[in-house]
């Protein structure tokens, strides 16, 4: 800032004792910041490190019954394998097949099923109650609904089976998938940490390149018919997207670990189960909240990731997280619909 020549010389003592001033004040304030970071930066250190000591004694003792559990039933299970082994000698492809595909194909086909009844009836109000965008899908069209389950059989059938049918001599070349050892239980906790986090990394990436303008309008917008939606549609894609954006993910991580056929029948089951839970737009007690991703849908350009963690490094969730659904957005511990404990703010009239 320029002052006009004729007031420099009158200006100059006010202006050396200004200077003066703030820089003792500056100088008085700085050590008072540097005391006040350093003990927020304490108090962090002091939470963190007392949440994780909880966390690891917590992790102990759950991990300790979940051990004495498996090994009290690892010999049963290991009989009953070796018995399918046995039934199925000189066609364990098959027993992979039935695992990879079947198994979870009857969990993704019960759990929408159970759904479905709801979605199409309404009733029994105790599950719609607990409906997340009130007013939609009450009832589902029964035409859009048709034409959707026609897709998502079309890519279990003709892209997902041959897909995990493929998988199968990959995995051999690293392994049998169906060997006789099943995983122990601490082998098997650290496959699916590395499943989890292949997944939520190819998942979120793929995802957001999908919205990319170009592929969105060709690709992606078919999923994103479903502003409001529900569980079986959790397949409803372009069979690119379903190549790109549903399977791979989920295939990589036993392929990187050269997987037993048990984890990869227990992973390809769990992330059916969650990718439900995730589009059936119920928000039901004790089960994970579907709140980031039906957010997804009723916005587009936000919560691209499965566990969030990305969107948080990337900022992908920050209107989210300005909003009631975020605040809803936790496991429901009570037969209160949070719909109704979190209400969202009256709309303002025009």
């Amino acid at each position: 800032m320029s002052y006009p020549s004729h007031l420099c010389h009158l200006s100059s003592p006010l202006i050396v004792q200004m200077k003066g001033e703030a820089g003792s004040v500056l100088h008085n304030e700085k050590p008072k910041q540097e005391g006040h970071i350093w003990g927020s930066m304490r108090r962090t250190a002091f939470i963190l490190g007392s949440g994780l000591l909880l966390l690891v004694a917590l992790w102990n003792s759950v991990t300790w019954h979940l051990q004495r559990f498996w090994g009290a039933s690892g010999y049963f299970w290991q009989a009953q394998w070796e018995r399918l082994l046995s039934t199925f000698e000189g066609k364990e492809w098959l027993l992979y097949i039935l695992g990879a595909t079947q198994v979870p194909a009857l969990f993704f086909w019960t759990f929408s099923g159970l759904l479905l009844v709801v979605d199409t009836t309404g009733k029994p109000n105790f599950i719609s109650r607990y409906r997340i965008q009130i007013g939609k899908n009450d009832p589902v069209d029964p035409v859009k609904l048709h034409q959707s389950i026609r897709t998502v059989l079309f890519n279990q059938l003709v892209i997902s089976f041959p897909m995990l049918s493929l998988l199968y001599p990959i995995l051999k070349l690293g392994g049998d998938p169906c060997r006789r050892e099943l995983p122990t239980f601490h082998w098997f906790l650290l496959e699916l940490a590395v499943f989890t986090l292949i997944e939520e990394v190819l998942f979120y990436y793929s995802h957001r390149l999908l919205h990319h303008p170009t592929l969105y309008k060709k690709i992606h917008k078919k999923h994103h018919e479903w502003t409001s939606p529900i569980g079986v549609i959790s397949l409803y894609a372009h069979p690119i997207e379903h190549v790109v954006s549903n399977m791979l993910p989920a295939m990589v991580g036993p392929m990187v670990m050269g997987s037993h056929v048990s984890s990869i029948t227990i992973w390809f089951s769990l992330v059916l189960i969650f990718t439900i839970i995730s589009h059936c737009g119920y928000h039901l007690p004790f089960l994970p909240s579907p709140e980031f991703h039906d957010y997804h849908h009723l916005k587009f350009n936000q919560c691209f990731g499965v566990l969030g963690v990305l969107d948080h490094l990337h900022g992908t969730d920050t209107m989210f997280k300005q909003t009631k659904n975020y605040e809803r957005h936790m496991i429901l511990l009570s037969f209160t619909p949070l719909s109704q404990s979190i209400p969202d703010p009256p709309k303002k009239m025009d």
